[in-house]
Formats: structure tokens, sequence, C-alpha cells
């Protein structure tokens, strides 16, 4: 989830339409949505799949309202034939319910979440899973980290889709480009870095 620009505009407000006296610069397009680890986000949603092998790389971004069904929106994705079906998508719970699980079998693969562990004892579902903490959630990072973008610099959706989606554009042609010439992963943000203007301070 990416934060908003400016300031919150709270669910009361908005679904009578009204904005507070004094409240400036909101994004009436931002929408309100929960994280696990990060509570209450009002802002937009990156959905984003990524190979965990060979190397970790978005293969799939989509840009939409924080409040999307993650799951839905990978339907919606898989039916379109944008969202690539690979043998296993390691993904997070939302991924492990629903009718989801059932669309990707039919395309030819197979989901593999926090739903379908086994409760009992560990498994090599475990270990499999795992990786997707030790790949994925890094990739996130590195994309983050990339273009710089951990929250929203402008108002609209639109807008924002299009810096946040030319980070991860960006991010894959200099993974590629790297991984061409045989360097880790990591090497993106040395290379990105290396292509930034530099500023004289003061």
């Amino acid at each position: 989830m990416y934060k908003a620009a400016g300031p919150a505009w709270h669910k009361q407000d908005r679904e009578q339409g009204l904005l507070p006296a004094g409240l400036r610069n909101v994004d009436t397009q931002s929408t309100w949505s929960k994280s696990g680890y990060r509570g209450w986000v009002q802002g937009y949603r990156l959905l984003l799949q990524g190979l965990a092998f060979p190397e970790p790389v978005p293969v799939f971004a989509t840009w939409r309202p924080n409040n999307g069904n993650e799951a839905k929106l990978a339907i919606e994705a898989l039916e379109a034939g944008r969202l690539k079906v690979t043998d296993v998508l390691l993904g997070d719970e939302a991924f492990g319910v629903g009718p989801f699980p059932r669309r990707y079998e039919e395309a030819g693969g197979w989901v593999l979440s926090p739903k379908q562990l086994p409760r009992e004892r560990r498994s090599w579902k475990d270990d499999l899973y795992d990786y997707r903490k030790e790949t994925i959630e890094s990739l996130f990072q590195r994309v983050i980290q990339a273009a710089d973008l951990k929250q929203c610099q402008v108002r609209g959706e639109g807008r924002n889709g299009a810096f946040v989606l030319t980070g991860v554009w960006l991010y894959q042609i200099c993974f590629l480009a790297d991984y061409g010439e045989g360097k880790p992963p990591g090497h993106v943000k040395e290379h990105l870095d290396c292509a930034r203007w530099r500023i004289p301070s003061g």
C-alpha cells in the first residue's frame, strides 16, 4: 500500500461527501484499507507478481484503489491474460481463500498461501513458502528503493500510478541489464544511483 499525499479524509466525512473546513490538498480519489503491520492507510495499492526462481524480478504489476480485494483483482488480471501462470504461486492469505485458488489451478498453476500450509506439523510446503519471505519481500523493498517511492508524491490515482508503475518498469530494465552481465539483484540500486543527477549542496 502507498500512503496518499496530503491530509487524511476520514470515513464519516467521506460518506457524506464533506471536506472539513481548513482541510486542504486532500487526495479525494484515495481510499482506506487496513494492513496487518501498518494499520489503516489512506492511499492506493500496487499488486505485484514476481518470479522467485531463478532470481526475483517483477513479471506483472497493476495499480488499483487501496480498498480493492487483491484476490479479485488477480482474478480479473488472470482472465484478461495479464497475470502470469506459473507452476506455483506463493501468495499471502488473501490469495488462499475464495475462488482464486481454483481459478488459478484451472489456468494450470497451483496456489500456496498460509491457508494451504499444514497445521499439524511442518512440511516441505512450509519450507517453500518461507522462500517467499527471502525473495519476494526483498523484491518489494528493492522496487521501492529503486525509484525512492515509499508513498505517493502527487494527488490522483492515474498520476500516482504512472510514478509507481514506471518505477517497476525501470527496475525490470535495470535488473535485466545487470542479470545479463552476471551481476546480483542487489546491484540494481547501485546501478540506478550511478544514473542519478548529482546536484551540489549549498
